[in-house]
């Protein structure tokens, strides 16, 4: 029989527990005696170790002033805090995260704080030396003696080895655009947090929760906020209104565009603004966002609510006539026609010669309690619901007697904003469908499950028809741009100082709708207290406003991608038909 190598126990196995050939069983048992010995001594060890860190931890702790812990606990969450990137519809970022360093000391570590505070002022000459010499001469264990430092002034207090200072990395934000979009955006405080526009809403709805839970370390980590705001139609916005402050020394003045389909806000600009990077003037009272945050008495604007109830309601058709032959006396008041036509005159004549006293009489032909039922289903008499948490309520008469009547028909005794204002346009044009606005991308299904109806579509078709015809043959002229359908309405509101009209400083406005066949967008101007352009020339909103708005539809309107079109009528009579 062959025998293979793996059947010879003696040479390549043995039984299990058996002692090697040649070793005493008693050596064996000292060796395994030692080794276990041996292993629960290093157990011991490890175990003493850990303790004694973890005690000498909480001994530390224990000496820790808390107000100390505080500091630290704070300044981690101040740099823990991160922001996501905001853009507009494009994807174009309108607000980012960037990274800077701030500097801090630990007091209680600093061997020479007079020493300390004189090399740190001569790098940051701003510092106030007294007050960094008190903070720095305390026992404290985190003081910040500056937030947001260049990276020149970095490296030049780093070379210094000042003992007891050293940086942090914080999250700043950064707005690419400067100002183009300030009023929209917001900005933000030292700890980076939303304090005014959508940044503070963007606070409101989640990001701070999530900062304080600890779940927005790191920007990257966070979806972008998309805007429905079009960053190129905000450029335009801005830069027309820039130019109509310069070109007719105005005060002031401000703009918005919005979708008439969906109620998104695609450009806002209210101008003087701020730059939010370096927010310096953002709370000058002349710098809040006029279109939300400011209510004015809009004039003539006004009228095509007026006009839109007065057809509404069935009280008023396009085919009657209103005596404004003279002007209406009102005790020792008179309410009379800038440009009287001493006439009668057609519901279409009284839009485009902007007529307060055919307005008055069609006011008073529906009745003082449909106006103020219709005023209210416009939105007017409440305050607007929308994203930006600067937002002021209207002021409306407290008596509402047949003067406030007629008054409120032509746009005097009632201030709304003009963000309102413009809304309840949309709806005039867009079917009759009132939208809450929005800064968000909505869809047009979206929309119509927040509208609400306010006029019927024939209504609506017969005040596209009206703002189209003013466009044409009205104080809309000078708005209107070939090709592209503009129609509108002037205002011309004579400012309130002190409870008193002031003769001569003007609000003036201009309401442009486009393309009038199917209405778009809805674009609101306003420029506060204008001179005239050229000695001789009016100062009314026809001259100036209206110029503006046709500016802004001529520059954007290929963004936007309404396409040109040639009218084949020159009368615009022969829109009705096709209404």
């Amino acid at each position: 029989m062959t025998m293979t190598l793996t059947d010879r126990p003696d040479v390549f196995s043995r039984p299990a527990g058996a002692e090697p050939r040649g070793e005493p069983a008693a050596v064996v048992a000292k060796r395994k005696q030692d080794q276990t010995r041996n292993r629960v001594l290093l157990a011991i060890l490890a175990f003493g170790l850990v303790y004694g860190i973890i005690s000498a931890r909480l001994v530390m702790l224990g000496l820790t002033d808390p107000a100390d812990a505080v500091a630290r606990g704070s300044a981690a969450s101040a740099v823990a805090t991160a922001r996501p990137d905001i853009v507009d519809r494009n994807g174009e970022i309108l607000a980012t995260d960037i990274r800077t360093a701030s500097l801090f000391a630990e007091p209680n570590k600093i061997v020479d704080p007079d020493e300390a505070t004189e090399l740190i002022t001569s790098v940051l000459q701003d510092l106030d030396a007294t007050a960094l010499r008190k903070k720095l001469s305390t026992k404290a264990g985190f003081v910040w003696v500056k937030r947001e430092i260049t990276p020149t002034q970095q490296a030049q207090i780093h070379d210094l080895g000042i003992p007891g200072v050293g940086f942090l990395n914080e999250n700043k934000r950064f707005y690419p655009g400067g100002p183009a979009a300030a009023h929209i955006v917001g900005l933000v405080n030292i700890d980076n947090q939303g304090i005014a526009g959508l940044e503070r809403t963007v606070d409101e709805r989640g990001l701070s929760d999530l900062h304080n839970a600890g779940f927005a370390m790191k920007t990257n980590s966070q979806q972008p906020v998309q805007l429905s705001i079009d960053l190129r139609v905000q450029h335009v916005l801005r830069d027309e209104l820039v130019s109509a402050m310069q070109k007719y020394q105005s005060v002031a003045a401000m703009g918005v565009m919005i979708n008439a389909k969906t109620g998104e806000v695609v450009a806002l600009a209210s101008m003087p603004d701020f730059d939010p990077n370096a927010p310096v003037d953002a709370n000058k009272p002349d710098r809040l966002n006029r279109l939300t945050a400011g209510t004015y008495e809009l004039g003539s604007v006004f009228k095509s609510f007026t006009f839109a109830m007065a057809l509404d309601s069935g009280k008023v058709k396009m085919t009657d006539s209103f005596d404004a032959r003279s002007p209406i006396r009102v005790g020792r008041q008179a309410i009379h026609d800038s440009h009287p036509q001493a006439r009668f005159l057609t519901v279409p004549e009284v839009f485009q010669y902007s007529s307060n006293i055919g307005t008055a009489k069609m006011a008073m032909a529906i009745g003082s309690q449909t106006q103020q039922e219709y005023i209210r289903r416009f939105g007017l008499m409440t305050k607007l619901k929308t994203e930006l948490p600067e937002v002021a309520s209207p002021q409306v008469p407290k008596r509402w007697s047949d003067v406030t009547t007629m008054t409120v028909a032509f746009g005097h005794g009632i201030a709304i904003t003009p963000m309102q204002a413009a809304m309840a346009d949309c709806a005039l044009v867009n079917g009759g469908y009132l939208f809450p606005p929005t800064f968000f991308p909505r869809t047009r299904e979206d929309a119509l499950a927040q509208a609400t109806r306010v006029v019927s579509q024939r209504t609506s078709d017969e005040m596209r028809w009206l703002f189209r015809f003013n466009g044409v043959k009205g104080s809309g002229r000078h708005a209107d741009v070939p090709g592209y359908v503009v129609g509108g309405k002037t205002g011309t509101a004579e400012k309130v100082a002190n409870g008193r009209y002031v003769e001569g400083h003007y609000l003036n406005s201009f309401l442009a709708v486009f393309p009038m066949d199917d209405p778009q967008y809805v674009l609101m101007i306003s420029v506060d207290d204008p001179k005239p352009e050229k000695p001789g020339m009016p100062a009314l909103a026809a001259w100036n406003a209206a110029y503006v708005a046709g500016n802004v539809v001529r520059r954007s309107a290929a963004f936007l991608g309404v396409q040109p079109r040639t009218e084949q009528e020159s009368n615009p009579d022969a829109m009705l038909v096709s209404y």
